[in-house]
């Protein structure tokens, strides 16, 4: 079985490295996003799909956009029974669609959560389960016809890279499924009026309003490590949990100081406050904090 792959990150590389692995299967060929500066130094690297791929003498191809002619060309001389995409980061124009049967691995129960961020919108939603949707691909985005879903649970105080995590096995081991069992499946047309999206995150999300603690820490769940939480200040709050407190409060109050914490109080439940960090400052203790700000019990944090 010949296939092309699509992807760009971690997600992606899992599934082309179980992809790789199968004796019954053979990758001819790997696009990706071109290389990116990354970091301070903003240093070019490339994607790990890439990596994967030349790790494997596997022909990578880069382009800016899949839609130019010269590109859809190149890629119509590859001979191939399907497509595989995961995570790729561009739309697939028509001709693409129409070279071989192109299956996308998207990460959420569709049509719930099209689009560019759904484990993060898993988290922010408090939702209890989750999973990996295989689907024939079209012009739309996360539109095709559903060939097959694994779901799992999702736990209460689970984080993104964890659910990350196990979401990629579970793709990684229904891509094969699909590929071997693929004559055998019935697409189902999506429900177009159950249909919901989610977007591309922007660093400014990650700002927490502390009217609801339920709501700011699924924030702290879904955007630890990236882009991270914090106040209007600036003050990144770096590791915290919620407590079981539903009442009224007054956002930002400090009600409580543990030796290894603090808790504080959001229009409606409380947060307690592992370590924080200041603008411009390392990762400290909340408690080192507090008394390096002279802060106290009824006072405000900021």
């Amino acid at each position: 079985m010949r296939v092309i792959f699509m992807g760009t990150p971690d997600y992606a590389s899992v599934i082309l490295e179980t992809l790789i692995a199968s004796k019954d299967i053979e990758v001819v060929a790997c696009y990706t996003q071109p290389d990116k500066p990354v970091g301070r130094k903003k240093i070019l690297t490339a994607p790990p799909v890439k990596t994967v791929a030349l790790e494997n003498a596997i022909e990578v191809i880069q382009p800016s956009r899949l839609r130019d002619e010269e590109v859809v060309s190149h890629l119509q001389t590859i001979a191939c029974d399907y497509i595989v995409v995961a995570a790729y980061g561009q739309l697939l124009p028509k001709a693409i669609l129409d070279h071989a049967p192109c299956i996308n691995l998207h990460a959420s129960i569709l049509p719930q959560y099209r689009g560019a961020s759904p484990i993060q919108q898993t988290l922010l939603n408090g939702d209890e389960e989750t999973g990996v949707t295989a689907m024939l691909m079209d012009v739309g985005m996360d539109t095709g016809d559903i060939l097959k879903i694994e779901r799992i649970r999702v736990n209460d105080d689970e984080m993104v890279a964890s659910l990350f995590d196990r979401l990629t096995a579970v793709a990684a081991e229904l891509t094969l499924d699909i590929l071997e069992n693929f004559n055998n499946l019935t697409p189902q047309v999506q429900d177009v009026e159950a249909a919901t999206h989610c977007k591309k995150i922007t660093k400014q999300e990650g700002e927490l309003t502390l009217c609801c603690a339920g709501e700011d820490y699924n924030k702290y769940r879904a955007y630890t490590p990236w882009p991270g939480v914090f106040l209007s200040s600036g003050l990144k709050l770096k590791k915290i949990s919620m407590e079981k407190y539903c009442k009224e409060g007054t956002a930002g109050k400090i009600v409580e100081i543990a030796d290894d914490s603090i808790v504080i109080e959001c229009d409606m439940g409380r947060l307690r406050i592992f370590t924080l960090q200041p603008p411009s400052k390392k990762e400290m203790s909340a408690v080192a904090y507090l008394n390096g700000k002279r802060l106290r019990i009824d006072d405000i944090l900021a």
